[in-house]
Protein backbone atom coordinates (compact mmCIF):
# COMPACT_ATOMS: atom_id res chain seq x y z
CA UNK A 1 0.00 0.00 0.00
CA UNK A 2 1.17 3.37 -0.88
CA UNK A 3 2.88 5.13 2.06
CA UNK A 4 0.73 8.40 2.09
CA UNK A 5 -2.43 6.22 1.90
CA UNK A 6 -1.50 3.85 4.63
CA UNK A 7 -0.72 6.98 6.74
CA UNK A 8 -4.15 8.43 6.08
CA UNK A 9 -6.04 5.39 7.03
CA UNK A 10 -3.75 4.51 10.28
CA UNK A 11 -4.16 8.22 11.41
CA UNK A 12 -7.96 7.73 10.58
CA UNK A 13 -8.04 4.99 13.08
CA UNK A 14 -6.07 6.64 15.61
CA UNK A 15 -9.08 9.32 15.26
CA UNK A 16 -11.73 7.02 15.95
CA UNK A 17 -9.57 5.33 19.32
CA UNK A 18 -9.84 8.16 20.22
CA UNK A 19 -13.06 8.89 20.37
CA UNK A 20 -13.89 6.10 21.76
CA UNK A 21 -12.14 6.74 25.14
CA UNK A 22 -9.02 4.01 23.87
CA UNK A 23 -6.06 6.58 24.37
CA UNK A 24 -3.64 3.97 24.46
CA UNK A 25 -4.48 2.15 21.47
CA UNK A 26 -4.85 5.51 19.54
CA UNK A 27 -1.51 6.02 20.51
CA UNK A 28 -0.12 2.76 19.75
CA UNK A 29 -1.82 3.38 16.24
CA UNK A 30 0.19 6.85 16.02
CA UNK A 31 3.75 5.37 17.33
CA UNK A 32 3.01 2.27 14.49
CA UNK A 33 2.67 4.85 11.71
CA UNK A 34 5.45 7.25 12.66
CA UNK A 35 8.21 4.59 13.48
CA UNK A 36 7.19 1.35 11.39
CA UNK A 37 5.75 3.17 7.92
CA UNK A 38 4.13 -0.29 6.42
CA UNK A 39 2.39 -1.46 9.54
CA UNK A 40 -1.05 -2.34 9.47
CA UNK A 41 -3.78 -1.52 11.87
CA UNK A 42 -7.17 -3.12 10.54
CA UNK A 43 -9.22 -5.79 11.41
CA UNK A 44 -6.35 -8.57 11.25
CA UNK A 45 -4.07 -7.17 13.71
CA UNK A 46 -3.83 -7.66 17.06
CA UNK A 47 -6.07 -5.03 18.57
CA UNK A 48 -4.70 -5.15 21.91
CA UNK A 49 -0.54 -4.68 22.15
CA UNK A 50 1.70 -4.65 24.89
CA UNK A 51 0.71 -1.93 27.69
CA UNK A 52 2.41 0.91 27.33
CA UNK A 53 4.62 1.92 30.72
CA UNK A 54 4.21 5.15 32.39
CA UNK A 55 1.47 6.54 34.29
CA UNK A 56 -2.44 6.23 34.96
CA UNK A 57 -3.70 8.55 31.68
CA UNK A 58 -7.32 10.24 32.68
CA UNK A 59 -9.49 10.14 29.99
CA UNK A 60 -12.33 12.02 31.04
CA UNK A 61 -11.11 15.29 29.34
CA UNK A 62 -11.10 12.89 25.80
CA UNK A 63 -14.50 11.68 26.31
CA UNK A 64 -16.11 15.48 26.46
CA UNK A 65 -14.12 16.39 23.83
CA UNK A 66 -15.33 13.69 21.47
CA UNK A 67 -18.64 14.81 22.90
CA UNK A 68 -20.04 12.25 25.30
CA UNK A 69 -23.10 12.87 27.17
CA UNK A 70 -22.67 14.39 30.50
CA UNK A 71 -24.39 11.32 32.21
CA UNK A 72 -20.96 9.49 32.28
CA UNK A 73 -18.75 12.37 33.18
CA UNK A 74 -19.02 11.81 37.01
CA UNK A 75 -16.88 8.67 36.33
CA UNK A 76 -13.10 9.29 36.58
CA UNK A 77 -11.49 7.57 33.56
CA UNK A 78 -7.98 5.70 33.22
CA UNK A 79 -6.10 3.57 32.17
CA UNK A 80 -4.24 0.78 33.98
CA UNK A 81 -2.12 -1.85 32.84
CA UNK A 82 0.22 -4.05 35.34
CA UNK A 83 3.18 -1.87 34.75
CA UNK A 84 1.22 1.10 35.89
CA UNK A 85 -0.09 -0.20 38.74
CA UNK A 86 2.07 -3.14 39.88
CA UNK A 87 0.72 -5.45 42.75
CA UNK A 88 2.81 -5.47 46.08
CA UNK A 89 4.39 -8.45 47.14
CA UNK A 90 2.31 -8.63 50.24
CA UNK A 91 -1.06 -7.65 51.04
CA UNK A 92 -4.06 -7.33 48.70
CA UNK A 93 -4.05 -6.64 45.40
CA UNK A 94 -4.20 -2.80 44.01
CA UNK A 95 -8.18 -1.96 43.91
CA UNK A 96 -9.75 1.10 41.48
CA UNK A 97 -10.99 3.85 43.34
CA UNK A 98 -14.34 5.12 44.04
CA UNK A 99 -16.27 7.10 41.23
CA UNK A 100 -13.75 5.65 38.54
CA UNK A 101 -14.56 4.36 35.20
CA UNK A 102 -11.17 2.16 34.75
CA UNK A 103 -9.86 0.23 31.55
CA UNK A 104 -7.75 -2.73 32.25
CA UNK A 105 -5.35 -4.79 31.22
CA UNK A 106 -5.57 -8.24 31.41
CA UNK A 107 -4.36 -11.90 30.48
CA UNK A 108 -5.73 -15.07 30.71
CA UNK A 109 -3.85 -18.14 30.16
CA UNK A 110 -5.42 -20.44 27.10
CA UNK A 111 -6.41 -17.40 25.81
CA UNK A 112 -6.38 -17.13 21.98
CA UNK A 113 -5.48 -13.55 21.87
CA UNK A 114 -3.71 -11.52 24.91
CA UNK A 115 -3.49 -9.47 26.38
CA UNK A 116 -7.32 -8.66 26.58
CA UNK A 117 -8.84 -5.70 28.32
CA UNK A 118 -11.99 -4.77 30.37
CA UNK A 119 -13.40 -1.64 31.56
CA UNK A 120 -14.84 -1.47 35.27
CA UNK A 121 -17.01 1.12 36.87
CA UNK A 122 -16.55 1.17 40.58
CA UNK A 123 -19.53 3.29 41.97
CA UNK A 124 -18.79 6.34 44.73
CA UNK A 125 -20.06 4.89 47.46
CA UNK A 126 -17.59 1.42 47.15
CA UNK A 127 -15.93 0.47 50.58
CA UNK A 128 -13.33 -2.43 50.83
CA UNK A 129 -14.91 -4.02 53.62
CA UNK A 130 -18.69 -3.83 51.84
CA UNK A 131 -19.01 -6.73 49.69
CA UNK A 132 -20.66 -5.26 46.59
CA UNK A 133 -23.07 -6.51 43.34
CA UNK A 134 -21.15 -7.22 40.07
CA UNK A 135 -22.68 -6.62 37.13
CA UNK A 136 -21.35 -8.01 33.98
CA UNK A 137 -22.00 -6.27 30.53
CA UNK A 138 -21.52 -7.68 27.65
CA UNK A 139 -21.64 -5.71 24.24
CA UNK A 140 -22.70 -6.06 21.06
CA UNK A 141 -21.04 -6.34 17.44
CA UNK A 142 -19.25 -2.95 16.32
CA UNK A 143 -19.37 -1.76 19.83
CA UNK A 144 -17.25 -1.43 23.00
CA UNK A 145 -16.91 -0.58 26.45
CA UNK A 146 -17.26 3.22 26.10
CA UNK A 147 -20.30 2.79 23.54
CA UNK A 148 -22.10 0.34 25.44
CA UNK A 149 -21.65 2.30 28.99
CA UNK A 150 -22.47 5.36 27.32
CA UNK A 151 -25.83 3.45 25.54
CA UNK A 152 -27.25 2.02 28.05
CA UNK A 153 -26.61 4.17 31.19
CA UNK A 154 -26.02 1.44 33.43
CA UNK A 155 -22.81 3.13 35.58
CA UNK A 156 -25.59 5.94 36.09
CA UNK A 157 -28.23 3.35 37.21
CA UNK A 158 -25.55 1.07 39.27
CA UNK A 159 -24.40 4.34 41.01
CA UNK A 160 -27.20 4.36 43.73
CA UNK A 161 -27.53 0.65 44.35
CA UNK A 162 -23.49 0.71 44.54
CA UNK A 163 -22.92 -2.49 42.66
CA UNK A 164 -19.99 -2.71 40.21
CA UNK A 165 -20.06 -3.01 36.43
CA UNK A 166 -17.77 -4.77 34.43
CA UNK A 167 -17.60 -4.31 30.76
CA UNK A 168 -15.36 -6.96 28.91
CA UNK A 169 -13.77 -5.63 25.75
CA UNK A 170 -14.00 -8.26 22.42
CA UNK A 171 -10.95 -7.40 20.29
CA UNK A 172 -11.10 -7.42 16.48
CA UNK A 173 -8.24 -9.64 16.56
CA UNK A 174 -11.08 -12.28 17.99
CA UNK A 175 -14.19 -11.28 16.02
CA UNK A 176 -13.17 -8.85 12.83
CA UNK A 177 -16.59 -7.00 13.93
CA UNK A 178 -16.19 -6.94 17.58
CA UNK A 179 -18.65 -9.72 18.09
CA UNK A 180 -18.48 -12.05 20.90
CA UNK A 181 -18.58 -15.66 19.14
CA UNK A 182 -21.32 -17.21 20.78
CA UNK A 183 -21.85 -19.39 17.54
CA UNK A 184 -18.51 -21.52 17.48
CA UNK A 185 -18.38 -24.74 19.71
CA UNK A 186 -15.06 -23.97 20.91
CA UNK A 187 -17.03 -20.39 22.60
CA UNK A 188 -20.09 -22.23 24.02
CA UNK A 189 -18.96 -24.40 27.07
CA UNK A 190 -17.95 -23.88 30.78
CA UNK A 191 -14.10 -24.11 31.04
CA UNK A 192 -13.19 -23.48 27.46
CA UNK A 193 -12.92 -19.99 24.82
CA UNK A 194 -14.58 -17.06 25.59
CA UNK A 195 -17.07 -18.38 28.39
CA UNK A 196 -13.85 -19.00 30.61
CA UNK A 197 -12.17 -15.88 29.43
CA UNK A 198 -15.45 -13.92 30.78
CA UNK A 199 -15.47 -15.82 34.06
CA UNK A 200 -11.51 -14.73 34.84
CA UNK A 201 -12.11 -11.18 34.39
CA UNK A 202 -15.32 -11.50 36.70
CA UNK A 203 -12.76 -13.26 39.12
CA UNK A 204 -9.94 -11.20 38.42
CA UNK A 205 -12.43 -8.03 40.01
CA UNK A 206 -13.40 -10.44 42.81
CA UNK A 207 -9.55 -10.45 43.67
CA UNK A 208 -8.92 -6.42 44.35
CA UNK A 209 -12.61 -5.52 45.46
CA UNK A 210 -15.20 -6.72 47.66
CA UNK A 211 -17.92 -8.71 45.86
CA UNK A 212 -20.84 -10.06 46.87
CA UNK A 213 -20.30 -13.68 45.23
CA UNK A 214 -24.20 -14.29 45.83
CA UNK A 215 -24.76 -10.94 43.61
CA UNK A 216 -23.27 -11.42 40.30
CA UNK A 217 -25.14 -10.99 37.19
CA UNK A 218 -24.52 -10.79 33.18
CA UNK A 219 -26.78 -9.37 30.56
CA UNK A 220 -25.90 -8.29 27.11
CA UNK A 221 -27.23 -6.67 24.11
CA UNK A 222 -27.33 -8.98 20.22
CA UNK A 223 -24.49 -11.12 20.62
CA UNK A 224 -23.79 -10.07 23.68
CA UNK A 225 -26.91 -11.25 24.71
CA UNK A 226 -26.33 -14.13 23.14
CA UNK A 227 -23.22 -14.84 25.11
CA UNK A 228 -25.16 -13.62 28.36
CA UNK A 229 -27.00 -16.97 27.61
CA UNK A 230 -24.17 -18.98 26.97
CA UNK A 231 -22.41 -17.93 30.65
CA UNK A 232 -25.67 -18.58 32.25
CA UNK A 233 -26.30 -21.88 30.84
CA UNK A 234 -22.45 -22.63 31.71
CA UNK A 235 -22.06 -21.15 35.12
CA UNK A 236 -24.97 -21.17 37.02
CA UNK A 237 -23.08 -21.43 39.81
CA UNK A 238 -21.63 -18.29 39.55
CA UNK A 239 -24.67 -15.82 38.31
CA UNK A 240 -27.48 -15.15 39.94
CA UNK A 241 -29.20 -14.09 37.09
CA UNK A 242 -29.10 -13.39 33.59
CA UNK A 243 -30.27 -10.87 30.99
CA UNK A 244 -30.93 -11.30 27.32
CA UNK A 245 -31.71 -7.86 25.25
CA UNK A 246 -32.22 -8.56 21.58
CA UNK A 247 -29.65 -12.17 21.47
CA UNK A 248 -30.37 -15.26 20.90
CA UNK A 249 -30.65 -18.82 23.43
CA UNK A 250 -27.49 -20.66 23.79
CA UNK A 251 -26.86 -23.00 21.28
CA UNK A 252 -28.60 -21.48 18.60
CA UNK A 253 -26.45 -22.32 16.43
CA UNK A 254 -22.86 -23.66 15.73
CA UNK A 255 -21.64 -21.99 13.05
CA UNK A 256 -21.44 -18.61 11.01
CA UNK A 257 -24.33 -20.09 8.45
CA UNK A 258 -26.62 -21.34 11.39
CA UNK A 259 -25.83 -17.93 13.22
CA UNK A 260 -27.58 -16.58 10.11
CA UNK A 261 -30.53 -18.43 10.37
CA UNK A 262 -31.54 -18.85 14.00
CA UNK A 263 -30.85 -14.72 13.78
CA UNK A 264 -33.21 -14.57 10.25
CA UNK A 265 -35.85 -16.99 12.15
CA UNK A 266 -35.14 -18.50 15.28
CA UNK A 267 -32.87 -21.60 15.74
CA UNK A 268 -34.28 -24.72 14.28
CA UNK A 269 -35.77 -27.47 16.45
CA UNK A 270 -33.37 -29.49 18.47
CA UNK A 271 -30.43 -26.75 17.48
CA UNK A 272 -29.81 -25.76 20.92
CA UNK A 273 -28.72 -28.77 23.49
CA UNK A 274 -27.49 -28.18 26.96
CA UNK A 275 -23.59 -28.12 27.14
CA UNK A 276 -21.77 -31.61 27.44
CA UNK A 277 -19.04 -29.55 29.32
CA UNK A 278 -21.67 -28.28 31.97
CA UNK A 279 -20.78 -30.28 35.37
CA UNK A 280 -22.93 -28.35 37.84
CA UNK A 281 -25.85 -29.79 38.44
CA UNK A 282 -28.22 -27.20 39.39
CA UNK A 283 -31.35 -24.92 38.00
CA UNK A 284 -30.97 -22.60 35.48
CA UNK A 285 -30.47 -18.63 36.87
CA UNK A 286 -33.62 -16.69 36.60
CA UNK A 287 -33.72 -14.69 32.90
CA UNK A 288 -35.13 -11.47 31.69
CA UNK A 289 -35.75 -10.83 28.14
CA UNK A 290 -36.15 -8.11 26.05
CA UNK A 291 -36.79 -7.89 22.49
CA UNK A 292 -37.97 -5.58 19.79
CA UNK A 293 -41.19 -7.00 17.63
CA UNK A 294 -39.65 -4.58 14.65
CA UNK A 295 -35.74 -6.05 14.97
CA UNK A 296 -34.80 -6.78 11.73
CA UNK A 297 -31.47 -7.93 12.55
CA UNK A 298 -32.53 -10.48 15.14
CA UNK A 299 -35.96 -12.11 14.97
CA UNK A 300 -38.39 -11.45 17.63
CA UNK A 301 -38.50 -15.49 17.89
CA UNK A 302 -35.65 -15.99 19.36
CA UNK A 303 -36.73 -14.40 22.65
CA UNK A 304 -39.49 -17.02 22.82
CA UNK A 305 -37.03 -19.68 22.48
CA UNK A 306 -35.01 -17.97 25.69
CA UNK A 307 -38.38 -18.14 27.50
CA UNK A 308 -38.72 -22.24 26.17
CA UNK A 309 -35.27 -23.04 26.79
CA UNK A 310 -35.52 -21.60 29.96
CA UNK A 311 -38.46 -23.46 31.53
CA UNK A 312 -37.41 -26.11 29.92
CA UNK A 313 -34.24 -26.36 31.54
CA UNK A 314 -36.11 -25.98 34.98
CA UNK A 315 -37.82 -29.00 34.70
CA UNK A 316 -35.29 -30.84 33.81
CA UNK A 317 -33.57 -29.72 37.08
CA UNK A 318 -36.50 -30.34 39.07
CA UNK A 319 -37.07 -33.67 37.37
CA UNK A 320 -40.25 -32.57 36.17
CA UNK A 321 -42.34 -29.80 34.31
CA UNK A 322 -42.44 -27.09 36.95
CA UNK A 323 -45.55 -25.35 37.88
CA UNK A 324 -45.39 -21.97 37.10
CA UNK A 325 -47.74 -19.05 37.32
CA UNK A 326 -48.06 -16.67 34.07
CA UNK A 327 -48.95 -13.39 34.02
CA UNK A 328 -49.24 -10.86 31.43
CA UNK A 329 -48.96 -6.71 31.66
CA UNK A 330 -49.45 -4.32 29.23
CA UNK A 331 -48.18 -0.91 29.23
CA UNK A 332 -45.93 2.22 28.29
CA UNK A 333 -42.73 4.09 28.45
CA UNK A 334 -43.12 7.42 29.52
CA UNK A 335 -42.85 8.39 25.44
CA UNK A 336 -45.54 6.17 24.70
CA UNK A 337 -43.83 3.46 23.16
CA UNK A 338 -45.89 -0.18 24.29
CA UNK A 339 -44.94 -3.11 25.81
CA UNK A 340 -46.14 -7.13 26.71
CA UNK A 341 -44.76 -8.11 29.99
CA UNK A 342 -44.64 -11.46 30.51
CA UNK A 343 -43.91 -12.94 33.54
CA UNK A 344 -43.12 -16.95 34.94
CA UNK A 345 -43.08 -17.28 38.59
CA UNK A 346 -43.22 -20.40 41.04
CA UNK A 347 -46.05 -20.61 43.25
CA UNK A 348 -45.08 -17.64 45.77
CA UNK A 349 -45.82 -14.12 46.83
CA UNK A 350 -41.78 -12.64 46.28
CA UNK A 351 -40.05 -10.95 43.52
CA UNK A 352 -37.39 -13.88 44.14
CA UNK A 353 -39.75 -16.42 43.12
CA UNK A 354 -39.76 -15.28 39.36
CA UNK A 355 -37.82 -17.37 37.14
CA UNK A 356 -38.42 -15.34 33.77
CA UNK A 357 -39.83 -12.36 32.60
CA UNK A 358 -40.09 -11.32 28.63
CA UNK A 359 -40.42 -8.10 27.83
CA UNK A 360 -42.21 -7.47 24.15
CA UNK A 361 -41.16 -4.03 22.53
CA UNK A 362 -43.76 -3.04 20.03
CA UNK A 363 -42.24 -0.84 16.94
CA UNK A 364 -38.87 -1.53 18.72
CA UNK A 365 -35.97 -2.51 16.51
CA UNK A 366 -32.65 -3.99 17.18
CA UNK A 367 -31.17 -1.48 20.28
CA UNK A 368 -31.48 -1.45 23.83
CA UNK A 369 -34.40 0.19 25.25
CA UNK A 370 -34.49 3.40 26.78
CA UNK A 371 -31.06 4.32 25.75
CA UNK A 372 -29.07 6.88 25.92
CA UNK A 373 -28.57 8.26 22.23
CA UNK A 374 -25.31 8.99 22.91
CA UNK A 375 -24.52 5.41 22.62
CA UNK A 376 -24.93 3.42 19.36
CA UNK A 377 -27.87 1.03 19.28
CA UNK A 378 -29.88 3.03 21.31
CA UNK A 379 -33.91 3.48 21.43
CA UNK A 380 -34.22 6.25 24.52
CA UNK A 381 -37.97 6.28 23.38
CA UNK A 382 -38.83 3.16 24.64
CA UNK A 383 -38.99 1.14 28.41
CA UNK A 384 -36.13 1.69 30.18
CA UNK A 385 -34.43 -1.86 30.37
CA UNK A 386 -31.67 -1.25 32.35
CA UNK A 387 -34.08 -0.39 35.15
CA UNK A 388 -35.94 -2.82 34.55
CA UNK A 389 -32.64 -5.00 34.74
CA UNK A 390 -31.39 -4.05 37.69
CA UNK A 391 -34.48 -4.37 39.65
CA UNK A 392 -34.38 -8.17 38.33
CA UNK A 393 -31.33 -8.87 39.14
CA UNK A 394 -31.28 -7.50 42.70
CA UNK A 395 -34.38 -9.39 43.61
CA UNK A 396 -32.25 -12.70 43.36
CA UNK A 397 -29.51 -14.19 44.42
CA UNK A 398 -27.84 -17.10 44.49
CA UNK A 399 -28.68 -19.53 47.34
CA UNK A 400 -25.26 -19.74 49.84
CA UNK A 401 -22.98 -22.39 49.63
Amino acid sequence: MDWNINLKHLMGEATRLVRNGLLADATRAIQQTLGGGTGSFGADAPAAAAPLPGPAVNLASTWRRAGTPANVEDAVVVERSPRQAPRPAAGPPVAEPPGSFTRVAFAHPGARHNPHHYHLYVPPGATADTPLPLVLMLHGCTQNPVDFATGTGMNDAAAPVNALVLYPEQPHSANPNGCWNWFRPGDQHRGSGEPALLVAMVRDVMARHAVDVQRVYVAGLSAGGAMAAVLGREYPDVFAAVGVHSGLQAGAAHNVMGALSAMKSGARPGAATRSTGNAVASPPPPLIVFHGDADATVHAHNAEQLIQAQLTALAAAQGGTPHTVQAVHKGQSPNGRGYTRTVYALPGDTASAVVAEHWLLHHTGHAWAGGHAGGSHTDPAAVNATAEMLRFFLAHRLPSQ
